[in-house]
């Protein structure tokens, strides 16, 4: 497979070669660089000659144009995220590379699917253009499930026609997205599987996303074509998808922490099939380098070779993906690249892309210009009548008992449990979740129960609802889930939390598709910061409850979700009554 990029000319690389003989001077000389080499398991102590944003050389090279002396710093590959939702961040893309590049990713592999569920080929063009001229690549997968399953209302929708449009729009794009809907998968859809094949036949990847699939059915969706897997909680899970020749991504994101469960799979012989994956990372936490330079951090902590990580974070993904010249600090490979002080704490001295010098010490060295979003990604908050319909369905009977949807910290995947009439009415933390559709198609409202974000006295909203991204609404009585909706809607999408009496004490604007701020890292991060002070105020015991929220209305990850159009048994992938008999 191959990735399009623009090739040097003859010219070029007669000059190239030039610096590699030594007989013409680089553009950029790096000295007593201690080089970790993803090819032979080494580390060697030489200079590093980059040529037209390419290295030339690894050698003993002595003037260039210009000269950095790195007195012993470790050089590394740039980090490439092998999935990643840039929409998750909540910031556009400069913004996000603005906040990624200073702890050395200088590539991802980024699916927007959540920008395309709401705004179809409209948003996926905006992230296009939005990326353009930045340093750092944003190489885009066509999402494969819009919507992620007939379950809910999406703003758009994705047939075999768009995916095939998507493919012409983004020529450098490696795959088609997560395909989440295995069930369709298994059933044999014949639109999914059409999409599968455009990517098969148009020689791309074909990512997966099928949390706890095993046995027969996962033999069924590895032979669809499907290479990856980044859903993977258990080690026995991972260990069955590598067997079956799936690409193991190792995520540990804002949500779901799988790395300490996954690493044991790690070893001499498993390297080369696996990858780190952030999925999804708040603003915050790539501010303070939460995202792949985390995971190298977490994974050579407990126990991993520094080696193997740091392939996993770079050569890896390149070479699943055909990411061209990526992923190693060698002749003619781009000179993205990351020096770092030691391989415990992966910390960024100096951040190299194509050759430039463009963040020290954690931070850019130069500003990035954002783009405006089309008017049609600032207006696409559109609820219907709200008032009383944000209660819940009575008992049928006093014998009735009520499916509860239950968190698991740390974790998308979500329990239930069955409640009693008394017992639902005795509780105290449980709270009403409601499911709004925003996109102006039906106006439908679904309304549940969950358990697990403490004693509630008000409410959470948010427009952040994967993968549909409708409004999510969680509290304890309608007023004031009612406040915290119309304050979201208000601002044209984001997250607000109310209390008990409707008053808003904290709101986080999202006008970009409901889903992404138009201000930097810092103030979205400090936002967000607000918005979890004031959930704690209102009772919420949940570390990051927007996050945990975020996954209740996704019906493609066990076990009890909900929608719009009502509750979700995940595992019959059928529409469950809240109240049973």
């Amino acid at each position: 497979m191959r990735i399009l990029e623009r090739e040097q000319t003859a010219e070029q690389l007669r000059e190239i070669i030039a610096v590699a003989n030594g007989t013409a001077p680089p553009d950029l000389l790096l000295q007593r660089a201690q080089v970790v080499n993803v090819f032979s398991g080494e580390i060697v102590k030489v200079n590093v000659a980059v040529k037209n944003g390419i290295i030339a050389g690894l050698g003993e090279y002595t003037r260039a144009a210009e000269v950095i002396d790195l007195a012993g710093l470790f050089l590394l590959p740039g980090f490439i995220d092998a999935h990643v939702h840039i929409e998750s961040s909540m910031l556009t893309p400069p913004a996000f590379a603005a906040a990624a590049l200073p702890h050395g990713t200088t590539a991802v592999v980024a699916d927007p699917h959540e920008i395309v569920n709401v705004a179809g080929l409209k948003g996926l063009r905006y992230m296009m253009e939005a990326s353009r001229g930045l340093p750092l690549d944003f190489f885009y997968t066509v999402p494969s499930c819009i919507p992620a399953s007939p379950l809910e209302t999406s703003g758009a929708s994705f047939g075999r026609a768009e995916v095939a449009q998507a493919f012409k729009l983004l020529p450098a794009s490696p795959a088609l997205a997560e395909v989440m809907n295995y069930s369709g998968v298994l059933a044999g859809e014949i639109d999914l599987l059409e999409k599968i094949s455009t990517a098969l036949a148009a020689g791309r990847q074909v990512d997966g996303h099928a949390p706890l699939l095993s046995g027969p059915g996962l033999n069924a969706y590895a032979a669809a074509g499907i290479t990856t897997d980044h859903e993977c909680s258990t080690l026995q899970e991972a260990r069955e998808k590598l067997r079956l020749g799936m690409t193991i991504l190792v995520r540990e994101s804002s949500a779901a922490k799988n790395l300490a469960a996954l690493l044991p799979l790690l070893h001499e012989d498993t390297w080369p099939f696996m990858a780190f994956c952030s999925d999804d990372c708040h603003a915050g936490e790539l501010l303070a380098g939460e995202g792949i330079a985390r995971i190298l951090r977490r994974a050579v902590a407990a126990g991993a070779a520094p080696l193997h990580a740091v392939r996993m974070a770079t050569i890896n993904t390149a070479r699943h993906y055909g990411l061209k010249r990526r992923g190693a600090v060698a002749p003619s490979y781009l000179a993205d690249m990351v020096a770092v002080d030691n391989l415990e704490n992966f910390g960024a001295e100096l951040v190299f892309k194509r050759g430039r010098l463009v963040a020290r010490g954690g931070e850019m060295l130069f500003g990035l210009a954002v783009s405006r979003p089309a008017e049609a990604l600032l207006n696409s908050v559109y609820l219907p009548p709200l008032e009383g319909r944000l209660v819940l369905p009575p008992p049928p009977s006093a014998s009735a008992r009520a499916r509860v949807i239950t968190i698991n910290e740390g974790q998308l995947l979500t329990g239930k449990e069955l409640l009693t009439v008394e017992e639902v009415n005795r509780a105290k933390d449980l709270a009403r979740i409601a499911v709004v559709e925003r996109h102006g198609k039906n106006g439908n409202i679904a309304v549940g129960l969950v358990r697990g974000f403490g004693p509630l006295q008000g409410a959470l909203a948010s427009t952040v609802a994967h993968d549909s991204h409708n409004l999510l609404v969680l509290g304890s009585a309608a007023a004031a889930m009612e406040a915290a909706a119309r304050a979201v809607a208000a601002e044209g999408g984001g997250m607000a939390v109310s209390s008990a009496q409707g008053e808003v004490l904290a709101l986080l604007p999202l006008p970009v598709g409901g889903l992404m701020s138009g201000a930097g890292a810092a103030t979205v991060a400090r936002g967000y910061e607000l918005l979890g002070e004031a959930a704690r105020r209102v009772g919420c015991t949940l570390p990051h409850p927007f996050m945990a929220l975020s996954f209740l209305s996704l019906p493609v990850i066990p076990e009890l979700k909900i929608t719009d159009r009502g509750l979700v048994d995940v595992n019959s992938f059928t529409f469950v009554k809240l109240w049973e008999q």
